[in-house]
């Protein structure tokens, strides 16, 4: 904490951390070849999973500009749809796309979180700052350049994530995509060391959205536009440090009463594992096969084991016994009525009675209709929920950084199935020979549900060269996902 006298108007130092992020987002070199292979796959990915979201209603009314109207000719691109938006505004589109199914890739530790969503900022600014470089005759940004800044922003969040717990504090997770895309985009926009401190403290500023919206009894939509809302208001911050020299605050963190750590914080600092590198790219978990929330994958992989004995006998069923994470048991463990879609999709019971009834779990399967099947709750009030400390203690070593689950089923003749226990799921670092092919099939297929087929292959020639992709420009490589 900062011992900085309360009463004095003399200026300090900036807080170490807004050093610590300026330092690498500025100096710091890329060159972990898996990280940036790694960061082609999560673009990819993170482009499917938008594609995928144009397929609901409820996502595609939040896309178009702040008013109707309010277009910007030769402006951002917005994968799967006409429109042409500021950066600003594009930014709230593009990470809303991405997030929408909670189909993105994740990060796992004492926070939690989503590093793709930055996205939404970096490919918006790479997309205008291309576009404009293009019309003034310069280099256009490239996608190579795209992929070194989502490793930065992936890095920033993950850190921050491993030993900073936002949500113990009533915060969420969104408030590290803000100022990880708020850190990089400055970057990208020109800003330099002093400029990006600026801006982060700004971000801090801003304090935190509470996670009431992604827990019960409130679980709503919001969690679904809540990163595209941190990535525009991360571009609002880095606009107003490079175009407008807006004054920094340097001690927002640190300052005795009215800093982040006083208010929103329980008056400590920051802890940190390791120093900034590409550690989180490289280790990041893809969500490949089931569009769930992270710490119930393992128990969707589980329940789809044993969906061939269980579905013929449902009616046999005695009690199903769940064993997850600390972290899993805290925030998807729900009993009673679901209200919605978002409240299903952060339901553990929900998620592993639908692949046990039907041997699947897609997006469609946390609507309406299909939630009406008595027989989904029927098995709900059938399962029980506990932490397994052995799941915990994996989770959080550093070596492994598992999501196990185990689920098992009981019937009333006492017999019972085996007890199906999985580790780590196939989007897992672990699992990276066996998930990208099938990450690969989840891209293509999601592309050609939305774009032209001659687009689709374009896309595809273009992904499946690293030179090709690198050295496209942004703005041409967003004119592929145009309609």
């Amino acid at each position: 904490m900062s011992q900085h006298d309360i009463r004095s108007a003399q200026r300090p130092a900036p807080d170490a951390p807004m050093l610590a992020i300026a330092d690498y987002v500025a100096d710091g070199e890329i060159s972990s070849r898996d990280a940036i292979d790694t960061a082609r796959h999560m673009v990819m990915d993170s482009l499917g999973c938008a594609m995928l979201a144009m397929k609901f209603p409820e996502c595609v009314k939040h896309l178009g500009p702040v008013v109707p109207g309010a277009t910007m000719v030769g402006g951002v691109r917005v994968p799967g749809t006409s429109y042409e938006l500021d950066p600003v505004q594009a930014a709230f589109a593009i990470g809303t796309q991405i997030r929408w199914l909670d189909f993105n890739d994740t990060w796992l530790a004492a926070e939690w979180g989503h590093p793709s969503d930055n996205l939404g900022s970096i490919l918006a600014v790479g997309d205008y700052l291309s576009r404009k470089a293009e019309r003034e005759g310069r280099t256009p940004l490239d996608m190579g350049q795209v992929l070194r800044y989502a490793i930065k922003a992936h890095e920033i969040q993950g850190i921050y994530a491993l030993q900073n717990s936002f949500n113990r504090v009533g915060l969420d997770h969104v408030i590290l995509v803000r100022l990880a895309s708020t850190a990089v985009t400055t970057h990208m926009l020109g800003g330099d060391k002093d400029a990006i401190i600026s801006a982060v403290a700004h971000s801090w500023i801003d304090n935190g959205a509470l996670r009431t919206y992604r827990h019960a009894p409130n679980t709503g939509p919001r969690k679904s536009w809540a990163a595209g809302d941190a990535c525009r208001r991360a571009v609002t911050h880095a606009l107003n440090a490079v175009d407008r020299g807006v004054v920094g605050y340097p001690s927002a963190l640190s300052a005795k009463t009215w800093g982040f750590y006083d208010v929103a914080f329980e008056g400590k600092a920051f802890e940190f594992e390791r120093p900034f590198g590409s550690y989180v790219m490289e280790n990041v978990l893809f969500k490949i096969s089931y569009p769930a929330e992270f710490h119930a994958q393992t128990a969707v992989e589980c329940a789809m084991h044993l969906h061939a004995e269980v579905t013929l006998r449902l009616d046999q069923i005695e009690r199903i016994e769940i064993e997850t994470q600390e972290a899993g048991a805290r925030i998807i463990d729900k009993t009673g009525p679901l209200a919605n879609y978002a409240d299903r999709d952060h339901c553990i019971q929900y998620m592993v009675a639908v692949p046990l009834i039907f041997g699947r779990l897609v997006a469609a399967d946390y609507g309406d209709a299909v939630a009406a099947d008595p027989r989904i709750d029927a098995l709900r009030s059938k399962m029980s929920v506990r932490e397994n400390p052995q799941f915990t203690r994996d989770y959080f070593d550093a070596g492994k950084r598992y999501i196990g689950n185990s689920v098992q089923v009981f019937y009333k003749d006492g017999s019972h199935s085996e007890k199906v226990a999985i580790d780590y799921p196939i989007g897992h670092r672990k699992r990276r020979a066996e998930g990208i092919p099938v990450l690969l099939q989840k891209f293509e297929g999601a592309l050609r549900g939305h774009l032209p087929q001659q687009r689709v292959q374009r896309i595809l020639e273009v992904c499946a060269s690293a030179e090709r992709f690198d050295a496209m420009p942004v703005h041409r490589f967003m004119d592929l996902f145009a309609l």
